[in-house]
């Protein structure tokens, strides 16, 4: 069985231990390399890759009652409530096939952290933490030029902080609890999947 949390659960908490989930959280700051190294994962380990903002984003564009109410409160530079981002990755996981999950950007402070266990009554098998220099991130987020607006100078160092500040403390959290797997994410795309293999397949075999 997953690692359930003691507490009330709901019909659909139900459904998602019944289910067995293995929950991954991948916590990095921007421009870690997070994204290239889930893909990776999905393809070699399968797991189903989630992330919160993407699942925050389909929901506005879906026009859905909820989608516009998270509209409005990012629109007012409110923060979207925990469980609202929660119920979204209950709902991907339950509609999902697989029982892997690699969740992505979430959580983002210690209350989402908390909310995440309560609310699903699952706590992660372990956290994958791509921990890279502020100077590495910033050289690749200017280079990498997507387009994205808010990747200038100013709101690179402004989301930095931010991370630091509030991510920090749910890593050293579960560092306290023997399930942090610090990955060094300044090296070389092939040699940080060598390293994310090792603990994945240290993982696999422990399951089976």
């Amino acid at each position: 069985m997953g690692a359930i949390v003691d507490g009330a659960v709901s019909e659909m908490n139900q459904t998602l231990l019944e289910k067995n989930v293995k929950v991954v959280f991948v916590l990095g700051g921007p421009g870690s390399g997070k994204g290239t190294q889930c893909a990776n994962i999905v393809e070699r380990f399968g797991f189903t890759h989630l992330s919160a903002g993407d699942l925050l984003r389909a929901e506005i564009k879906s026009g859905s009652e909820n989608g516009t109410m998270i509209q409005n409160m990012i629109k007012e530079g409110k923060i979207v409530p925990s469980e609202v981002t929660i119920k979204l990755l209950e709902r991907a996981m339950l509609e999902s096939e697989n029982d892997k999950f690699l969740i992505d950007g979430f959580p983002r402070n210690e209350e989402n952290r908390a909310a995440f266990e309560n609310v699903t009554g699952i706590a992660p098998e372990f956290v994958l933490f791509f921990n890279c220099a502020e100077e590495e991130m910033e050289r690749r987020l200017l280079n990498r030029n997507e387009g994205r607006v808010d990747d200038n100078i100013e709101t690179i160092r402004k989301r930095f902080k931010v991370f630091v500040e509030s991510s920090l403390p749910v890593i050293e959290h579960y560092s306290s609890k023997g399930k942090v797997h610090k990955i060094d994410a300044g090296k070389p795309v092939s040699e940080v999947f060598e390293n994310v293999k090792s603990i994945f397949s240290s993982f696999d075999e422990k399951e089976e």
